[in-house]
């Protein structure tokens, strides 16, 4: 075995066992990793989510309610300064009916995405969550609507959200600065914390291969969220959107993708894990790779098809013209086909209590 190798061995199995590293350790993995290393640590991070979670597989019904977005991420299909989107709202019972649909389909999670729509205030956003609360009343819900003021998250979780997914997109103040256009970074990195204050179960992530992002970039990601400890981190590949600035750019690529994902189960062995539709886009088995590696949520689309197409965050997105039962069939064929089982429970952090 080559020096390399057995330091990279050395390092994972610190990271196994303590779940730390300095940040010179981490840098020197990225460096060297190799093909040796990469097996290594998909084994390691396997073998925490197996110790942790077990085989299980959490399924969420995701409804993307709105892609009108204010915002100006350069990167995004659906932002603001994009004249070619095709825009749409679903109402409340537009709303309802996908809930009705995921609950018949055995889901106990509903995912409500959206664009930052100044449409839906306050009042609204309450009311779709207390009706579907009351509805169904065994079901988590995660919003994921944007940076919104501490005073509006508060409102959201007595309404009744459960959870809220907010990537940071990169702790890095300088990439971040670079690929939005009317966002700050200090105050999407306080909405993390505000939102932990108010007792959600929080998410934040990141993209992997963001046009001129470092290995340093990246460990700054890994730091930032090992001191967030968040109980959901979203994060996939960057896929380029052909009505930005980027259309000609690389892709964040499988691999990386997947050795980020494994660290971040080494890192954080209790956190809910995504294998996001990005991997499944950029590989036709991205998703499985990526359970493989310690993932352990996956959210097919409970959306109406007339707008999955629409809610084009980047080019070629998966599961866009399936019915909601047959998008939950294929995935569960999927999974159980790679060896894990599907949980359609709520599926909270094992460590969260509320």
């Amino acid at each position: 075995m080559k020096r390399n190798e057995l330091t990279i061995k050395k390092l994972i199995n610190k990271l196994y066992k303590s779940n730390e590293l300095e940040w010179e350790e981490l840098l020197y993995i990225l460096n060297h990793i190799g093909e040796y290393g990469k097996e290594y640590l998909i084994q390691k991070a396997h073998e925490t989510r197996m110790k942790v979670y077990g085989d299980r597989v959490f399924m969420r019904g995701l409804i993307e309610f709105t892609n009108y977005c204010k915002k100006g991420c350069i990167y995004c299909g659906i932002g603001a300064f994009n004249k070619n989107v095709d825009r749409y709202r679903l109402g409340l019972e537009e709303i309802l009916l996908c809930c009705d649909e995921g609950y018949k389909l055995g889901y106990r999670t509903f995912v409500l995405q959206g664009g930052e729509d100044n449409f839906y205030s306050d009042d609204k956003i309450e009311e779709i969550i207390e009706e579907i609360k009351n509805r169904y009343k065994d079901t988590a819900i995660t919003l994921s609507i944007g940076e919104k003021s501490y005073e509006s998250y508060e409102k959201y979780f007595n309404a009744g959200v459960d959870r809220y997914l907010l990537r940071h997109e990169t702790a890095s103040k300088e990439l971040f600065e670079k690929i939005h256009t009317n966002s700050n970074y200090e105050n999407r990195i306080q909405c993390l914390w505000n939102l932990k204050k108010i007792g959600y179960q929080v998410g934040a992530g990141f993209m992997v291969g963001i046009p001129t992002q470092t290995k340093e970039d990246l460990i700054k990601d890994i730091f930032f969220l090992k001191e967030l400890d968040p109980e959901m981190v979203g994060i996939g590949p960057f896929i380029p959107h052909k009505d930005t600035v980027f259309h000609n750019e690389e892709g964040g690529t499988l691999e990386d993708t997947i050795i980020m994902l494994a660290l971040l189960r080494l890192f954080l062995p209790y956190v809910l894990l995504p294998a996001t539709t990005a991997l499944g886009t950029i590989h036709p088995f991205g998703r499985e790779q990526g359970i493989k590696a310690g993932a352990n949520v996956v959210m097919p689309n409970l959306s109406p098809i007339g707008v999955r197409e629409k809610y084009s965050l980047y080019n070629g997105k998966i599961c866009t013209g399936d019915e909601a039962a047959e998008c939950r069939g294929c995935i569960q064929n999927r999974i159980e086909k790679a060896g894990f089982s599907v949980d359609m429970s709520r599926g909270d952090n094992i460590k969260w209590r509320r």
